[in-house]
């Protein structure tokens, strides 16, 4: 292979990439042998997605990182007119699925046969989008001033609500709350003045514990106030004291339940005995414990902290070349991050139950699909940078 190919070739994270797929296809083919799933084969549709979404990555790397900086504004504008089509959509082209308008997943009485949820590709929009933004802002202003400090942050801020606005509506509060994580992960990493970073996380703080005050202690009024279901409030009230009289922690002691039967080494693929609805999506996590027991689980942790170790480095790396690059590795790090550990940890016990996936893991067309863009773009960082590095030591 000559010089030139093989910089499309970065190994380790195809490496890691392949690891991901085989933990996701073994651990949905385990969940494929209990009874709720008799009729179903969620491993060969999982291998379609990942197919689809490797081929959009690969896409991907047919643009450098100038070309997607450009477009990023308008994957941005596209990403909120999906959600706004949503939000306006009737249900007869999207119909609600456990009370959430989240996805186009019918036309007429028909059901579609990849449903499409425009939130989670309009994750990778908004990072793109706010990469691009940081970026100009920071070629702009060499040196920084409290002016431009501030405009930088209003322009994440304005960046950030506009899809929340719109993801609220489809009462999809796991995913609003990975916009405010990402974009708070990139205002730390923007240079902006720490006194209005210090600012912004004292009254971030306060106003989460004020939040959780009056959901666990007025849960009615949490209703009208802060706009949430009666469902989303049980799940807050079990997770902060699950002997509260309303609490329901029914999936949480089936988790532990699963994670506590694997033991050390699991129990092997197919003899999984802890039922779980759904248990190939949201709590994928809980069918590995079972199978593969606490080292497997382990390996899965492990698997992430190197995925996340090497977007860390990648994003250094390439931040003094390009800026835009940079952000995107880490906006993607920390979509990554906030997924692994909010999924991870509602099973464990240590957050509460929320609908969001475990990104590379959990079944599921439109996330396994936006995951992959991701992939494919910070795939795309490595391979400039890899240019880069040659051109220059030639």
């Amino acid at each position: 292979m000559s010089k030139k190919h093989s910089h499309y070739m970065q190994y380790d994270l195809i490496i890691i990439l392949i690891f991901f797929m085989s933990v996701s296809l073994l651990a949905i083919y385990s969940a494929d042998h209990m009874d709720q799933y008799a009729n179903d084969n969620f491993v060969i549709r999982q291998v379609i997605w990942y197919a689809l979404g490797i081929g959009l990555a690969i896409m991907i790397q047919m643009f450098d990182l100038d070309q997607i900086k450009k477009a990023s504004v308008y994957i941005y504008i596209f990403s909120i007119i999906m959600l706004v089509a949503l939000f306006l959509s009737p249900e007869t082209i999207a119909k609600p699925i456990n009370g959430a308008k989240s996805w186009f997943n019918r036309m007429g009485d028909k059901p579609l046969p990849l449903s499409i949820q425009p939130s989670e590709f309009a994750k990778i929009g908004f990072i793109l989008f706010l990469s691009a933004t940081i970026s100009k802002h920071k070629n702009k202003f060499e040196v920084a001033t409290l002016k431009s400090d501030i405009m930088l942050l209003v322009k994440i801020i304005g960046i950030t609500l506009l899809p929340i606005a719109f993801i609220s509506q489809e009462t999809d509060f796991g995913s609003s709350m990975v916009y405010v994580f990402i974009a708070g992960v990139m205002i730390l990493l923007s240079g902006i003045n720490w006194k209005i970073i210090l600012s912004l996380i004292v009254g971030g703080t306060a106003f989460i514990a004020a939040a959780l005050w009056v959901i666990i202690t007025f849960p009615d009024l949490s209703q009208s106030l802060l706009g949430l279901e009666q469902y989303q409030i049980d799940r807050v009230v079990s997770w902060f004291d699950p002997t509260h009289e309303d609490s329901n922690t029914y999936q949480f002691d089936l988790s532990i339940m699963a994670l506590g039967s694997g033991q050390l080494f699991g129990k092997g693929i197919g003899n999984l005995e802890v039922y779980f609805p759904e248990a190939h999506s949201d709590m994928i996590f809980s069918i590995i414990g079972e199978t593969f027991g606490f080292v497997g689980s382990s390996l899965v942790v492990l698997l992430y902290f190197i995925l996340l170790y090497r977007l860390l480095i990648l994003g250094m790396k390439v931040y003094d070349y390009s800026k835009f690059g940079a952000y995107i590795c880490f906006g993607y790090l920390s979509l990554i991050f906030i997924h692994a550990f909010q999924n991870i940890g509602m099973i464990v016990g240590v957050m509460p139950i929320t609908g969001i996936p475990l990104l590379l893991l959990s079944y599921g067309g439109s996330s396994i699909m936006a995951t992959m863009i991701g992939y494919g773009l910070v795939y795309r960082v490595a391979v400039e940078l890899s240019i880069q590095n040659d051109y220059l030591f030639k």
